[in-house]
């Protein structure tokens, strides 16, 4: 075979090459189609996206804005995250850490006024410290016509003071009350506003221009604004917002660190890529916020510092979050060994959400 005829072969070879990957990936986006359509006629509304290597392979949205005024669902309106927060918060934690701010070591009484003895930073951010539920605490004593913020939620724990749930260390259990703690924590050791500090170390330098920790007020001024649904008696989905006394984001409107930032698909998006390329802290403090915890008894607990932690046979690492408010859930899936990326955003809570994961997951493990 001569020269000529080599070249030839590898470049018929490269396009046969092309052609199938083409194919496949097409195939893929057919089943992740499929799916979207199913959850759709089932009457989910919320927006799916998949991206490779930080570039989309599918992103669709439907369903409604608004179910009241009818207004159709769009990929670039903004929703919701609730508890895909916590990340978020987890970061800023980071970046206090590796400023010299604080220690993952240091017990967070050092910092607050709180009644809770002997948890560490690092017991925050891991949900291994055995605190009691705020929500609880807040549920009960607040008034409701009120809109609670960190200071009143540290202050009702020191005037009710429930009991601790376990030993710091002993268990992994969710715990929305340490990124309360975590929150607060940031705002002493660097002496500003968490949602100003978050505007300037995260998001405005990522250019995640939809993202912000918004109050009830200024949610109401955006036009792309996403509401959560929920049915009411008669089986109408109605703005979750319409039942007060059980709308905690109502009420807790002005918590921070839980919950509280809205975002877009797309923004997510920035911010998962942003997490490969160390513009937020170095590798090796995101290794140590992917990485299991060691408790009491040396058994492990698989949650980092705001992130599930989770493993596929085929698509590796897996870190994630998911996130419910009244109305809302939210997922975004980062399978970081092979820089894969699914995003779901769901504004009326809708069962066909986890069918739809798992149908996006499957296509992902196609590609």
């Amino acid at each position: 075979m001569n020269a000529k005829s080599i070249k030839l072969f590898f470049f018929l070879c490269l396009i046969t090459n092309i052609l199938l990957i083409s194919n496949i990936a097409s195939a893929q986006v057919s089943v992740v189609e499929s799916a979207f359509e199913t959850a759709e006629s089932k009457g989910f509304s919320g927006v799916l996206l998949l991206a490779i290597d930080g570039k989309v392979v599918f992103e669709k949205a439907t369903g409604y804005r608004s179910y009241e005024q009818k207004i159709p669902l769009l990929t670039t309106d903004i929703f919701e995250m609730a508890s895909v927060s916590k990340q978020f918060t987890a970061m800023m934690v980071m970046m206090c850490q590796e400023k010299g701010l604080l220690e993952y070591s240091d017990n967070a009484d050092k910092y607050l006024n709180i009644p809770y003895k002997g948890i560490t930073i690092k017991q925050l951010l891991t949900h291994t410290n055995g605190l009691p539920d705020y929500q609880a605490v807040m549920d009960k004593h607040w008034d409701k016509n009120k809109v609670a913020d960190n200071q009143a939620i540290l202050e009702y724990l020191r005037k009710y003071h429930p009991p601790m749930l376990a030993e710091p260390g002993e268990k992994y259990e969710y715990s929305n009350t340490a990124y309360v703690f975590l929150a607060s924590i940031v705002e002493k050791v660097t002496g500003r506003d968490f949602i100003d500090l978050s505007r300037e170390w995260i998001f405005k330098p990522l250019g995640m221009k939809d993202t912000d920790i918004r109050t009830l007020e200024e949610k109401a001024k955006v036009s792309n604004f996403a509401a959560g649904h929920i049915k009411n008696k008669n089986g109408e989905y109605v703005n979750a917002n319409k039942f007060h006394d059980s709308d905690y984001t109502v009420w807790l409107g002005n918590r921070k660190g839980p919950g509280r930032i809205s975002s877009t698909a797309e923004d997510l998006l920035i911010w998962d890529q942003a997490l490969y390329n160390g513009t937020q802290v170095s590798e090796k403090t995101l290794k140590s916020a992917f990485s299991p915890q060691s408790l009491n008894d040396c058994t492990l607990s698989y949650y980092g510092f705001g992130w599930d932690l989770g493993k596929d046979e085929l698509l590796g690492k897996i870190v994630s979050h998911t996130g419910d408010n009244p109305g809302y859930k939210t997922l975004i899936m980062r399978f970081i060994d092979q820089n894969k990326t699914l995003i779901l955003l769901n504004n009326n809570y809708h069962e066909a959400n986890t069918e739809l994961v798992e149908s996006a997951v499957a296509a992902l493990k196609g590609f």
